[in-house]
C-alpha cells in the first residue's frame, strides 16, 4: 500500500484507490460467490492500515476473519505475487457490534433519536398512521416527555388513545387523531417488539465517536455489527443502518475536501435499503448520500444487482468493483447493461461481454483520479487480503470482546425517568387525588346524616341529662339505621340514590 492510496488488484498496471477520493463513495456489486466479501475486506484493510475507521455489516460472519492472523497459504501467495502485492500475514483491529447483545457490544439508540420518519418506516405505517407518530412526538417534545425505549412509545400511544381530552387537544391543533389509527400503530409496535426491536431502543445510546477512533499503532478500528441474526428482520436492518448514516451527517462537522475519509460506511445488502421506500425516504437517502462525504464520510453500497440502487444514489458513487453478473433472465440482462453503462468505456474492453465472464476473484474496477474523474474501466484480478478470509471462532470472538475498548460501556442497559415513568406518576396521582377527595366527601357526609336522623327521629338528650326516653319503636329503629347508612354512602350517586328511595317509602306510609 502507498501512503497516500490502498491497492486493489492489478490489470494491465496496477489498480489504485486515491485516498483523498475515498470519501466520494463506492459500489460493490456481484452475483453471489463471485468475491464480494473478499473485495470488502481488501478495502477495510487498507482503509484501517492507513488510519482510516471501518463500519461494516457482517452478514454472514465471513467477514469478522479480518481480526485474525492471515494464512500463508499457496492460492493467497500466488495471487499476490501476481498483483505485484509485499504480502505479509497480518491482523487488523476489530469492535464486534450486535443489536441484541450476543455476539458483540449492544448498540443502541433512543426512540427520539430514530425520528417519526424512520421509525414509521421501521413499523411499516401509512401516510395517516406517520401522521399520528409525527403529532406523537411533537406532543412529547412540548411536554418534557422524553421517549427513549419503546415502552414509552407504547405509553404514550396507550394515553393518546384513552385520553378524551387529550384527542380533543390535538384535533383542534393538528387534525384528527383516530382511535384506528392509534391501535393500528400500537399493533405494528407489537411487531416490532417480537422481532426484537425492544433490545434496540434505549439507553446508553451509541456515541458515535466510539466509532471513530483508531488504535495505539494509529490504524483505524474495523467495527463490525453482527448481522445474521439481525437479516431475519430486514426492515430492522436497513432502517438501523440508515438512522446510523443519518446520525452521522446530523453530528459531524463540515471538513470539506480531505486526505483521507474520516470513516468508511459500508451498506451490505443494500438492496434493503431501498425496497418498497417511499419516495420522501429514498429523497432523504439522496441527500444523506450526496452531502454526508463534506464531512468526510464514504458510503459503499454492496449488493448483487447495481438495479436495487437507485439512479439518483448511483450517480453518487465514484468508485466501482464490478464483480460477475450472470445473464440467465430479462432482468439480469438489463442489470448486466445497466453496470455496463455506467462505467467509463474501455475501447479495448467489451464491458457488457466481459461482465459475464470475470471468474472468481476478478472484477471490473474504476476510481476516480485526477481531478475526480473516474478512470478507464479495467478487467482487475483483486488483491488478496493480509487477514484471515473467513470467519473466527466463538472463542476467538470472545477474546477480542474481553480486550474490547468498549467493555462495560454499553453492556448494561439504563432505564432513565422518560414518558412512560412520568405518565405512571401522574396517573398514580390521579388516582390518590380522587380518592382523597371521596375521604374529604364522606367526612362531610357525617354531619348531614346526624340532621338527617335529627329530623326524622327527633333528637336525643346527651347522656346523663334528666329526661328520660321511651324505648325507640320499630319504625324508629329502621329510621335511625337508614339514616346512619347514609352518612356513610351520601356523596355519591349510589348513596343519593338509596336515600331517595329511602324518604319516598317514608313519604309514602
Amino acid at each position: 500500500m502507498a501512503d497516500d492510496a490502498l491497492l486493489l488488484g492489478k490489470s494491465t498496471k496496477q489498480e489504485w484507490l486515491a485516498l483523498r477520493f475515498g470519501n466520494r463513495h463506492g459500489l460493490i456489486t456481484g452475483a453471489t460467490g463471485t468475491g464480494k466479501t473478499v473485495s470488502l475486506q481488501v478495502l477495510a484493510e487498507g482503509f484501517s492500515a492507513a488510519g482510516v475507521p471501518v463500519f461494516a455489516a457482517d452478514i454472514k460472519g465471513d467477514l469478522s476473519g479480518v481480526a485474525a492472523m492471515g494464512e500463508e497459504k499457496p492460492f493467497i501467495l500466488e495471487r499476490a505475487k501476481t498483483v505485484g502485492l509485499d504480502w505479509h500475514a497480518d491482523q487488523f483491529p476489530v469492535v464486534f457490534w450486535d443489536l441484541f447483545g450476543e455476539q458483540g457490544h449492544p448498540i443502541r439508540a433512543t426512540v427520539a433519536e430514530m425520528g417519526p420518519l424512520l421509525l414509521s418506516r421501521l413499523m411499516d405505517l401509512n401516510e395517516t398512521q406517520e401522521g399520528v407518530v409525527n403529532i406523537l412526538f411533537h406532543y412529547a417534545d412540548q411536554h418534557g416527555l422524553a421517549l427513549l425505549d419503546l415502552k414509552d412509545l407504547r405509553a404514550m400511544l396507550q394515553e393518546l388513545g384513552s385520553n378524551k381530552e387529550l384527542q380533543n387537544e390535538l384535533r383542534a391543533a393538528y387534525g384528527n387523531v383516530s382511535p384506528a389509527s392509534v391501535g393500528a400503530i400500537q399493533r405494528q409496535l407489537l411487531t416490532l417488539e417480537n422481532q426484537g426491536g425492544s433490545k434496540f431502543f434505549g439507553e446508553p445510546a451509541l456515541a458515535l465517536k466510539d466509532l471513530m477512533r483508531t488504535d495505539r499503532e494509529g490504524r483505524g478500528h474495523i467495527n463490525l455489527l453482527a448481522a445474521d441474526k439481525l437479516m431475519a428482520s430486514p426492515q430492522l436492518y436497513a432502517t438501523f443502518l440508515l438512522w446510523l448514516l443519518s446520525e452521522l451527517f446530523e453530528e459531524l462537522p463540515e471538513v470539506g475536501d480531505v486526505d483521507k475519509p474520516k470513516l468508511v460506511f459500508f451498506f451490505d445488502e443494500a438492496h434493503l435499503l431501498f425496497k418498497d421506500a417511499p419516495k420522501a425516504l429514498v429523497e432523504k437517502i439522496e441527500q444523506v448520500v450526496r452531502l454526508i462525504r463534506s464531512k468526510g464520510v464514504g458510503v459503499y453500497f454492496v449488493t448483487q444487482n447495481p438495479l436495487d440502487v437507485p439512479e439518483t444514489v448511483l450517480a453518487q458513487l465514484g468508485n466501482r468493483v464490478q464483480h460477475a453478473l450472470r445473464a440467465f433472465t430479462p432482468r439480469d440482462q438489463r442489470a448486466v447493461k445497466a453496470a455496463a453503462t455506467t462505467f467509463r468505456q474501455n475501447p479495448k474492453l467489451n464491458t457488457e461481454e466481459v461482465i459475464t465472464q470475470l471468474g472468481k476473484g476478478e472484477a471490473l474496477v474504476s476510481t476516480l483520479e485526477g481531478n475526480g474523474v473516474p478512470s478507464i474501466v479495467e478487467r482487475t484480478l483483486v488483491s488478496p487480503p493480509l487477514a484471515r478470509i473467513g470467519p473466527v471462532s466463538e472463542q476467538e470472538r470472545r477474546q477480542i470482546i474481553a480486550k474490547s475498548p468498549f467493555r462495560g460501556k454499553y453492556d448494561e442497559t439504563i432505564d432513565s425517568e422518560s414518558a412512560y415513568e412520568i405518565l405512571q406518576k401522574r396517573a398514580r396521582q390521579k388516582i390518590e387525588e380522587a380518592e382523597r377527595a371521596e375521604q374529604a366527601q364522606q367526612a362531610d357526609s357525617g354531619g348531614l346524616g346526624g340532621l338527617l336522623g335529627s329530623i326524622l327521629g327527633g333528637g336525643s338528650a346527651p347522656a346523663g341529662k334528666g329526661r328520660g326516653r321511651a324505648p325507640m319503636s320499630t319504625t324508629e329503629i329502621i329510621i335511625k339505621n337508614a339514616s346512619g347508612s347514609l352518612a356513610r354512602t351520601v356523596g355519591t350517586q349510589i348513596g343519593r340514590a338509596i336515600m331517595r328511595g329511602v324518604l319516598g317509602g317514608l313519604g309514602r306510609r
